[in-house]
């Protein structure tokens, strides 16, 4: 194979069409297009919303299956390796990949809108409260990670105890056979480059919308499509400069930095918000989370008009938003986790970003409130201004409104940059070392896609956002469903032949593992 073969393949080919018409037809037609895309989503939010449901709940109960049975012992990697990063790190890196523009742009107005409009309690009640803080910790909590990590998981089996390359197709070939190596695993492939592509383009819409919210509350700069466009074109540059002069350690800094001023806004907001109210609601809430869990995972409302209406603009939503984004996070969260068992994984993933999220929301959303029921302009703001009007009314305002701008330019720039790796990645046969070009290629699209979605979604921006979420992620689901069943039959498999009851058969172990690397030479 000729390295010009593996920076250009036909993936590359078919999805750079597929984009290329996308935002050809909604520059041209955008009104059309956002109405199209909003139809379409809706269809699927009526029609699917049960299966997004009742998927997403199943991969949960499937990863706590996992973690809990033998196959929990197997590690990903070879039995020898040792984890890359330590596990402060490895777990803080979890975080920042999985959520990042999504945590602050909703941090505080996600419990906000749900407290104005709960699912089921009147408004502006303690029952809207309750309703409020649990309805966020279930679309931040467990379920969206649980499809991060079977993705993550199936990738990192695959890729590093069984030696394949890094390509969303190749984990299912303990199903398909070599049919990955062909036509279907070209669709794969498509499919999941699609949708790492929408999912990513939601979370830069998203963050150019708060970034021009901001810049317009502090300083009266409009706000408006047109500004955004420039803030895209800005931040664009900036991650495209990064991506062809392979600056990764800046990244990695930027990373850092991250984690750093995001632990500051949160701190800040914890003690300059109503202390004692936050630490007593989360706990609460954190045990109505618990207690509801099961049962708030598959009610699809049938018999609820105003829960059923609430859904379909959130957590459907949210469902979309997170499959959407589960290969860019997928990839990343696979390639730091070498060497972990499949239990400290599972456990890690599932719990540790979940826990975090609890703390973020209890902090930005009820001192949002709180400051709401005092200053009640602040329930009318919309939501890339909200948060910048409650910091007004808190000490050190200033200061934190530039702390939130400098995060989400940060967050911006590291998720598009490193979207263009796993892009580039994805679509050159899973080199570590992709073009230059191609990843230019893919960072131009995700700015593209982004402007034109805002243009689609008319004056809220927010509509054609969500509806390209929901679509996305309804082809890409199966791919999931894919995945996890290939990882299983693969990894139980292994599991009996090591004999993965109580302890492992060590002879067996030696002689799987020498088997194993005689059968990758002879494949590559």
């Amino acid at each position: 194979m000729t390295e010009k073969r593996k920076q250009f393949s036909s993936v590359f080919t078919y999805a750079s069409i597929v984009v290329g018409i996308l935002v050809f037809i909604g520059a041209v037609f955008p009104d059309q297009f956002g109405q199209t895309s909003g139809a379409l989503g809706t269809w699927i939010t009526e029609t699917f919303g049960w299966y997004y449901m009742a998927i997403f709940t199943l991969i949960l109960f499937f990863c706590i299956f996992l973690g809990l049975s033998p196959i929990g012992k197997l590690t990903l990697g070879k039995p020898y390796d040792k984890p890359e990063f330590r596990t402060v790190s490895w777990l803080a890196m979890l975080f920042s990949a999985g959520m990042g523009i999504g945590l602050v742009f909703y941090g505080a107005s996600e419990p906000i809108s749900h407290y104005l409009a709960p699912p089921t309690a009147d408004p502006e009640t303690k029952a809207a409260l309750a309703e409020a803080m649990r309805s966020t910790f279930l679309h931040y909590g467990f379920h969206p990670w649980a499809v991060y990590g079977i993705v993550a998981m199936a990738l990192a089996y695959s890729q590093f105890r069984k030696g394949e390359v890094g390509l969303i197709s190749k984990t299912l070939r303990p199903i398909l056979g070599d049919r990955v190596d062909g036509p279907v695993g070209t669709v794969v492939d498509v499919l999941s480059v699609f949708a790492t592509i929408i999912g990513v383009a939601v979370s830069l819409g998203v963050g150019a919308m708060q970034i021009n919210g901001g810049l317009s509350y502090l300083f009266g700069i409009p706000n408006n499509q047109f500004v955004q466009g420039i803030i895209i074109a800005v931040v664009t540059v900036l991650f495209i400069y990064s991506a062809w002069t392979g600056l990764s350690k800046g990244i990695q800094y930027l990373s850092n930095l991250n984690m750093i001023l995001a632990g500051l806004l949160f701190l800040a907001v914890l003690i300059l918000g109503p202390t004692l109210f936050i630490l007593n609601m989360m706990t609460s809430s954190t045990g109505n989370y618990f207690n509801t869990l099961l049962f708030n995972s598959l009610d699809v409302a049938p018999l609820n008009e105003q829960k059923q209406a609430w859904m379909q603009t959130w957590t459907i939503y949210y469902w979309g938003w997170w499959m959407s984004w589960s290969p860019f996070v997928g990839v990343f969260i696979a390639r730091i986790s070498r060497g972990r068992s499949i239990r400290e994984f599972v456990f890690a993933v599932l719990l540790v970003p979940t826990f975090v999220s609890i703390f973020w929301f209890s902090a930005f959303g009820l001192t949002g409130i709180d400051v709401g029921l005092n200053s009640p302009q602040i329930f009318e703001m919309p939501p890339e201004t909200q948060l910048f009007g409650i910091f007004n009314e808190l000490p050190l305002s200033i200061v934190l409104s530039f702390i939130t701008l400098a995060l989400i330019a940060s967050f911006f720039i590291t998720s598009a940059d490193s979207a263009t790796f796993v892009l580039g990645m994805q679509t050159a046969f899973g080199t570590l070392s992709p073009a230059a070009f191609v990843k230019v290629v893919w960072g131009l699209s995700l700015s593209a896609i982004a402007y034109i979605l805002l243009l689609a979604g008319g004056e809220t921006g927010l509509a054609a956002l969500q509806s390209a979420a929901i679509i996305s992620a309804l082809p890409f689901s199966v791919v999931v469903i894919l995945m996890a069943a290939a990882f299983y039959k693969d990894a139980n498999q292994e599991r009996k032949y090591l004999g993965l009851t109580i302890t492992p058969n060590k002879k067996r172990m030696k002689e799987y593992l020498d088997r194993t690397d005689e059968d990758q030479d002879k494949r590559s």
